[in-house]
């Protein structure tokens, strides 16, 4: 797949924007190539613009132009959602697959064909759209729920139970998880010079470097593992993590390794995942202390918002308040 020969021009001009002006990952900008290839294949269909017995996978959008862009209407999007809410397969690859996209993944996909016509009202060739056609489309709304997260005991119980041929790099990737709070593609991607004394720099979404500072157990579990590391002839000698063909580790194998140990420590491995673990270092440290702005920078988030998620799980004032209801002590005779 590549967006650059498999798209229109009227396409590729967004992408284009993204990728080299707004700095968006290849990962990205991939999934909004997918998300808006699957919007025009649906809207050629509601528009009966390709024969009824055409597989959705195989209608093409390389003769979508600007014409066809300024038809849709913004009834038109609220239909493809409600396509995506009951018609669209989940895993459309799987033979028992279940059908309606979940609200999340819907908001995503909005907030792309939102961010797409905003584009070519506003900033592309000659602005190409005089009026934003979906710039009233409301998203479906998300339902927030509070994230999962090990306890202190559960997760010096996981540190504890580490053990295997890769123990030294495990537990340095566990332990960097637990205090520090990487995504688990942060992790993955870090390399040997990115290891300094005191910190790592970590390549964050958006390619946004931010500087984490390493307390005493994650000095000591690094030192341990490049101990390891230094002697290993790797295939990626810039990797800093490798799995055992020496090249970068995957956030696969990471996954698999979390839920190994997660399992061999008598954790609930489906319960949680190494994402929980980001959720856990986020959580142990608002309970410390750490207020909320300065673990916005730790985690690197961009919007406070989504940092303050966290306050909703440990709050003092909140538990005061409980313990001060005048029932509180209540006992029934």
């Amino acid at each position: 797949m590549d967006y650059r020969t498999d798209s229109p021009e009227i396409l590729r001009e967004f992408l284009f924007y993204h990728e080299t002006i707004k700095g968006h990952s290849k990962k990205t900008i991939d999934e909004y190539y997918l998300d808006i290839r699957m919007f025009f294949r649906f809207i050629k269909i509601h528009k009966n613009l390709v024969p009824h017995d055409t597989a959705f996978n195989d209608i093409s959008i390389k003769d979508v132009d600007i014409k066809f862009v300024q038809s849709v209407t913004i009834s038109d999007v609220y239909e493809y959602l409600a396509f995506l809410s009951r018609d669209r397969a989940k895993h459309h690859n799987s033979r028992r697959t279940s059908y309606g996209l979940s609200t999340s993944t819907r908001a995503r996909k909005a907030a792309v064909i939102r961010s797409y016509y905003k584009y070519l009202t506003l900033k592309s060739t000659n602005n190409r759209l005089k009026e934003n056609p979906v710039a009233d489309l409301d998203a479906p709304k998300i339902r927030k729920s509070l994230p999962r997260f090990l306890s202190l005991d559960e997760s010096v119980k996981l540190l504890d139970n580490v053990d295997g041929m890769y123990r030294e790099r495990d537990f340095c990737i566990l332990t960097i998880f637990l205090n520090c709070g990487l995504r688990i593609s942060e992790l993955a991607g870090l390399n040997i010079t990115d290891i300094r004394e005191d910190s790592l720099v970590v390549l964050g979404k958006g390619n946004k470097e931010r500087i984490v500072f390493l307390n005493d157990a994650c000095a000591s579990a690094i030192n341990e593992y490049l101990k390891i590391r230094k002697d290993i002839t790797a295939v990626d000698r810039y990797a800093f993590f490798l799995s055992s063909r020496r090249t970068r580790i995957s956030t696969s194998t990471i996954h698999s390794l979390v839920k190994k140990h997660l399992l061999v420590a008598g954790l609930d491995s489906t319960k949680y995942s190494s994402h929980k673990l980001r959720h856990t270092a986020a959580t142990l440290m608002l309970k410390s202390g750490v207020d909320v702005r300065t673990l916005q920078e730790i985690l690197g988030h961009e919007h406070l918002n989504t940092t303050q998620i966290y306050t909703h799980i440990e709050n003092s004032s909140l538990r005061d308040a409980a313990m001060r209801s005048p029932l509180s002590k209540y006992k029934k005779k």
